[in-house]
C-alpha cells in the first residue's frame, strides 16, 4: 500500500537487522557519522534522524573576559584610543616648544634654525645673494650720506662746546671786573692788578717802567678824566670809549682798563720799557 502523503514510517527493524548481522559478521563497528550541530542547538538523541522536533535556542553567554575582549577590539574603541594618543602627542610637542623657546634646558635648535645646512644649500643661498651694481651703489650712497651728516653734527656740537667754553669764561670775567669795580679799589690796589697783569705778558722786568708811566697819566686812578682831552682811566684812553673793546663795565673796573692799556702799548711800543722811553722824550705815549 503506497504512503499517503503527509505520514511518514519509521523503519527500525531493517536497521537493527542489519546492526545484528555486523555484530554476528564480527566486523569492526563503524561509528556513525556525526555532524557538526548549528549554533544555538543541543545534541540530542534522534536529531539527525527527526525533523520534526526542533530544540530551543542556547541561553546568552554570560558577560566576562570575553565581552571586555570584543569591546578592546571593536572598530570603534580602536579609532577612538588612536584618536586620543594622537591629541596626547600633539600636547606634548607643544609644551616642548614652548619649553624651548623659554631656554628651559632643551638642547634642541630653536624652531625655523636648520639644525644641518649642506655644502650644496651654503653655496646656493651665497649665489642667490648676489646684488645688483646699481642697488649696491645706492646703499653705498645712504650710508655715505649717514656718516656725512653725523660728523656734520658731530662738528656743529663740538663748536657749540667751545662757544659755549668762551661765552662762560667772558661771563666770568666780566663778573669779576664788576666785582672788582665795585670794591673801589685803591691805586695801591690797581698797581697791584697792573704788576700781576703786566707778569702775565712776560713783562715783570718792565714793571717799574710801566708804574711809572700811568703815575704820571693818571695816578693810577681808575676814574680820572683830562678835562682839556677827554682821556679817561688808569691808561688814559682817547677818547674813553676806547675801553669798552674790552668791556662793558669800562668806566668803573680797572682790570678792563689795565687789559687795554697793555694791548695799546704792545701794539705801539712793544712793551712798557719802550712806552716810558717815548714818554720821557715827548711827554705823552
Amino acid at each position: 500500500m503506497p504512503q499517503s502523503p503527509g505520514t511518514r514510517r519509521r523503519s527500525s527493524a531493517p536497521r537493527s537487522k542489519q546492526r545484528s548481522q555486523q555484530g554476528r559478521g564480527g566486523g569492526r563497528r563503524r561509528e556513525p557519522r556525526r555532524e557538526s550541530l548549528p549554533r544555538g542547538t543541543h545534541e540530542t538523541p534522534g536529531y539527525l534522524d527527526s525533523d520534526e522536533h526542533s530544540l530551543p535556542p542556547l541561553p546568552a553567554e554570560p558577560k566576562g573576559p570575553g565581552m571586555a575582549r570584543r569591546a578592546l577590539t571593536n572598530n570603534v574603541t580602536i579609532t577612538l584610543v588612536a584618536a586620543l594618543a594622537l591629541a596626547g602627542g600633539v600636547v606634548f610637542l607643544d609644551f616642548e616648544g614652548i619649553g624651548s623657546k623659554l631656554g628651559l634646558g632643551s638642547d634642541k635648535p630653536p624652531v625655523g634654525v636648520p639644525s644641518d645646512v649642506s655644502a650644496n644649500d651654503m653655496l646656493a643661498m651665497a649665489q642667490s645673494s648676489d646684488m645688483d651694481p646699481i642697488a649696491a651703489d645706492a646703499v653705498a650712497a645712504a650710508k655715505k650720506r649717514a656718516y656725512e651728516k653725523e660728523q656734520k653734527e658731530l662738528k656743529a656740537l663740538k663748536e657749540k662746546a667751545k662757544r659755549d667754553a668762551k661765552a662762560r669764561a667772558k661771563l666770568k670775567a666780566e663778573q669779576e671786573r664788576e666785582r672788582l669795580a665795585k670794591m673801589n679799589p685803591s691805586s695801591a690796589q690797581n698797581q697791584a692788578y697792573g704788576k700781576k697783569m703786566s707778569a702775565a705778558k712776560g713783562w715783570g722786568d718792565c714793571w717799574p717802567s710801566l708804574k711809572t708811566l700811568w703815575e704820571h697819566e693818571s695816578g693810577w686812578n681808575e676814574r680820572a678824566t683830562n678835562p682839556s682831552s677827554g682821556a679817561y682811566g688808569i691808561p688814559q684812553a682817547l677818547p674813553g670809549s676806547k675801553l669798552a673793546s674790552e668791556g662793558a663795565d669800562w668806566r668803573t673796573s680797572s682790570p678792563t682798563q689795565i687789559a687795554w692799556g697793555l694791548g695799546y702799548i704792545k701794539a705801539r711800543y712793544k712793551d712798557p720799557c719802550g712806552a716810558w722811553s717815548w714818554w720821557q722824550a715827548h711827554n705823552w705815549y
